[in-house]
């Protein structure tokens, strides 16, 4: 539905939603106006979401692409955008115009099978479209034409570089696309702030129809399993995003180690090895560090200690696919207490799959899901409590412990959601509600008409 400016007959602007409409993936969002068309997120369908890898509708007029941050489902259709001839700028904040090339280089080689030259080719192009900009700061978006609006991009909490970003219309009216909302009071990076105004919000709800274990429930139920999985031995997997999850989880083994274990306790701890397997997320992690004035109060705490919560001595990487094998088919045959984080974090493919082919059979596993499993992937199977699933062809028995983590989330959950709705100074004309299914959008718009907190609510599923 286009908001009507009251001083004109014509509509001022029109958003059509090209993904995330029913789903939690796919993100893409077009803003057009009389000046110009802007594309917010150009993301990638996942799980039964899954569609043809292709761009379905006209690009060669969009003006600029906004990125909110760097997850695949945000960003994973970006080099099909450039195969359908879009050739304008993307704006995005600084450390997301880090994070960017690394994560589209991985979707490519494990999606496609590209080969590096190709790749390089792509990644060079994005490289040189980029523009990045600083938090906080208002950059005008011109077109031959003159000026499409004013964009800003702002702390969104979620992973690194994260944003929502605030879009000024030359008529003045302020349009806000969240991208993904963080929760509130993760440690390792700041709460999102709400912004000052938001004539049409248009928000995520993932968890729009849930709230998440508190952090401090988290950390301990974390030590709680870890202890357990030392008294039994074997494994203790984690499938994890390598933006974000991975790194709010070391943050948190470190944090146990340095600070939350008893003597006794220490002394069995420091034997335990915590096995980073993902080069992908190694390298974001180098970034985490690289970017450390992003980081939250209580992360820059540990720092000024002495700390390092992203790099402690008992964090040992694995790069090379021969170490990797290696330490699978030891963890599988001596059944040695570790902790193994490793991607992709809805086990839908990457080095995950071989540990949980290895070790699900086995009862001393126990597995810790600390995401969003979407449908028709293996870690939503998982979590539903199959019995037997089947990985790379093999039908595989499941006899690990299975756990669900929700405070390891980097969605804001219904409260984390309306709070930042409340923020705003003045209740927003529309709030349009994306990237949650049907259920979530339903629950999530229900809160918001009881509060009053805008004067309509649509659902993306119904646009």
């Amino acid at each position: 539905m286009p908001i009507t400016d009251p001083n004109t007959n014509y509509n001022t602007f029109h958003i059509t939603h090209h993904g995330a409409k029913t789903g939690v993936t796919g993100s893409c969002h077009q803003l057009d106006t009389h000046h110009g068309k802007l594309l917010v997120d150009c993301g990638l369908f996942q799980g039964d979401e899954t569609k043809p890898l292709n761009v379905d509708f006209p690009v060669k007029d969009i003006d600029a692409l906004l990125v909110t941050h760097t997850h695949i489902d945000h960003i994973g259709r970006i080099p099909w955008l450039l195969a359908a001839g879009f050739r304008a700028p993307i704006y995005c904040t600084e450390a997301t115009a880090k994070l960017m090339p690394m994560m589209l280089d991985d979707g490519l080689r494990l999606q496609l099978g590209m080969k590096a030259r190709q790749r390089k080719r792509i990644l060079n192009l994005i490289r040189t479209l980029t523009q990045p900009i600083e938090y906080g700061v208002w950059t005008s978006v011109v077109n031959a034409f003159g000026t499409i609006g004013d964009i800003r991009f702002q702390p969104a909490g979620h992973i690194l570089g994260s944003s929502y970003i605030e879009v000024k219309l030359p008529d003045e009216q302020v349009l806000v696309f969240s991208g993904d909302l963080g929760p509130s009071n993760t440690p390792l990076l700041p709460d999102p702030k709400s912004p000052e105004r938001a004539d049409v919000l248009v928000i995520e709800s993932t968890y729009g129809d849930k709230t998440h274990e508190s952090i401090a429930s988290r950390t301990e139920r974390l030590k709680t399993l870890i202890n357990r999985s030392l008294l039994d031995g074997g494994v203790v997997i984690i499938p994890a995003f390598s933006v974000g999850r991975t790194q709010e989880l070391l943050f948190d083994i470190e944090n146990l180690i340095a600070t939350q274990l008893n003597d006794s306790e220490l002394r069995e701890w420091s034997k335990l090895p915590v096995i980073l397997d993902s080069p992908m997320a190694s390298e974001v992690t180098k970034q985490y560090r690289q970017f450390k004035t992003l980081w939250g109060k209580e992360a820059k705490g540990h720092l000024e200690e002495g700390r390092h919560p992203l790099a402690f001595d008992q964090c040992i990487t694995i790069d090379s696919h021969h170490d990797h094998q290696a330490l699978v088919n030891r963890l599988k045959q001596t059944g040695e207490p570790a902790i193994v984080v490793a991607a992709s974090g809805m086990c839908n493919g990457g080095r995950i799959l071989n540990y949980l082919e290895a070790l699900l059979p086995d009862k001393r596993t126990d597995v810790i899901l600390a995401g969003y499993q979407a449908r028709g992937t293996l870690g939503r199977e998982i979590q539903r409590g199959s019995k037997r699933v089947e990985i790379s062809g093999h039908h595989i028995e499941v006899n690990a412990h299975i756990h669900t983590m929700s405070g390891y989330s980097a969605h804001a959950d219904q409260n984390d959601l309306l709070a930042f709705i409340e923020g705003i100074e003045s209740r927003p004309k529309e709030i349009r509600i994306v990237h949650g299914d049907r259920q979530a959008q339903e629950a999530f718009a229900k809160q918001i008409q009881d509060k009053g907190l805008a004067n309509i609510v649509t659902l993306a599923a119904d646009q």
